[in-house]
């Protein structure tokens, strides 16, 4: 009998979003310690239990603004629920948000090893993968460099080249496979798919069916922060694609 990877339990994550319009910090010092804040509850994830077995492929479909995101830092420990429990085991790999931990002052070299202990990485460990991150990014001749100067596919690749740079057991991908030009999608997709080849239990957000369908056993549906759909990847795949065949009427 297989072990759980990833147990949720009714995790809820809720946002306080402020009524108004404030122009500046020192207006909200003031109607701070006024007591004229407003605020408006938004929860972004409602009542989500579910688990995910060692090895398993599990997709998450769902429109913009379904909480997609919100589910997958939760479940990385980027963000606390506000209620719930959620319960890992093994070494995680996140790929969400590539690149929005560097330093933009500091070169290539120096957030390599920034965005590296930003994961949880030792500078030991960062320095035996060195070569191998520099060679799959492909930007040795700018690695010297500030990234302010990187456009947002180079910070992009240097991003991913450091966080699939580990034999994770978990992987948690958000929408990465779109890195970069055509040439480095291919080249990333593979890495990615030589990582599912060894194992690895994964959660995998994209809104493409066909990869949904393509690298995962089974899916989820998320509206409106709650789980609307659960089963095979080919069952959820097609009551996702008739939502969005609904929503063009």
């Amino acid at each position: 009998m297989s072990e759980p990877a990833i147990v949720l339990d009714n995790v809820s994550m809720m946002f306080n979003l402020n009524k108004e319009k404030i122009d500046n910090l020192k207006e909200y010092i003031i109607k701070f310690f006024k007591g004229q804040l407003n605020f408006s509850e938004f929860w972004a994830l409602r009542d989500i239990s579910f688990t995910v077995e060692k090895g398993e492929r599990l997709g998450i479909l769902g429109f913009n603004g379904a909480g997609k995101s919100t589910l997958l830092k939760v479940i990385a420990g980027v963000m606390k629920p506000t209620t719930g429990t959620v319960k890992r085991e093994g070494v995680l790999a996140p790929l969400l948000e590539l690149g929005a931990g560097f330093d933009m002052n500091y070169s290539g070299r120096e957030n390599i090893f920034l965005y590296g202990a930003t994961m949880g990485y030792s500078r030991k460990y960062i320095q035996s993968k060195y070569d191998e991150i520099l060679s799959f990014c492909e930007l040795e001749n700018f690695i010297e460099a500030p990234v302010k100067n990187y456009s947002s596919g180079m910070r992009a690749r240097l991003g991913f080249a450091i966080a699939t740079a580990v034999d994770p057991e978990i992987l948690i991908v958000d929408e990465v496979l779109s890195v970069g030009d055509a040439k480095f999608r291919i080249k990333s997709e593979a890495k990615i798919q030589s990582m599912f080849d060894k194992g690895v239990t994964v959660l995998f957000v994209s809104h493409n069916t066909d990869q949904v369908r393509r690298l995962c056993n089974n899916a989820i549906i998320l509206d409106h922060g709650r789980i609307i759909a659960s089963g095979t990847a080919d069952e959820v795949c097609e009551i996702y694609e008739e939502m969005i065949h609904n929503s063009k009427k």
